[in-house]
């Protein structure tokens, strides 16, 4: 009877804890809509972070490299069962919007090794750079104030931030979201 008394009383205690934090969270951060777009995010409409890192050979790539594309930039990890689930819509995304002037950059903020054993096996052909532990600032300049992942930021042709989402982003979603872009 007491380990049923114990439970109950963890579990109302773990309600109460949400509830808190999500009041909380609700009057600190009201632009912030978790699991969809942050259309009133400062950094929407402004041009984009400077992001220069390293691909799994050691290549050095600058976003420059893409400039006069729409791009998809996606913070992403290994052990984030989110980003992982996304991928294959990104992929699908690639195939069918490259042609017209797509790119995703998956910026990986996990080690080389865990990065290079998960992408070889899913056959992932979009550029990965690796940002480490540097990832979580770079994702703070790109507007990710929750440190969230997956956390995705599209930049149209001119290089100006259009659309940020805190969530896994399915093929229907991004395909809303980039072909005004395109």
């Amino acid at each position: 009877m007491t380990n049923k008394i114990l439970l109950l009383l963890i579990a109302l205690l773990g309600l109460l804890a949400g509830v808190g934090a999500a009041r909380f969270y609700a009057h600190r951060s009201p632009a912030i809509a978790v699991g969809g777009e942050m259309p009133n995010e400062p950094i929407i409409g402004k041009p984009r972070p400077a992001l220069n890192l390293l691909d799994l050979r050691g290549k050095s790539h600058d976003i420059s490299e893409w400039n006069g594309k729409v791009i998809l930039v996606n913070f992403w990890a290994s052990w984030c069962p989110p980003c992982v689930k996304e991928m294959p819509a990104l992929m699908k995304l690639r195939e069918a919007y490259q042609a017209r002037g797509f790119e995703i950059i998956g910026v990986a903020l996990d080690s080389k090794d865990a990065v290079s054993a998960f992408i070889d096996p899913l056959g992932i052909d979009y550029p990965i750079l690796m940002a480490e532990q540097e990832g979580i600032a770079l994702a703070q300049q790109y507007g990710d104030r929750l440190g969230a992942l997956p956390y995705t930021v599209i930049v149209d042709r001119q290089g100006v931030v259009r659309h940020i989402v805190i969530s896994e982003l399915s093929y229907e979603k991004g395909e809303s979201l980039i072909k005004p872009l395109l």
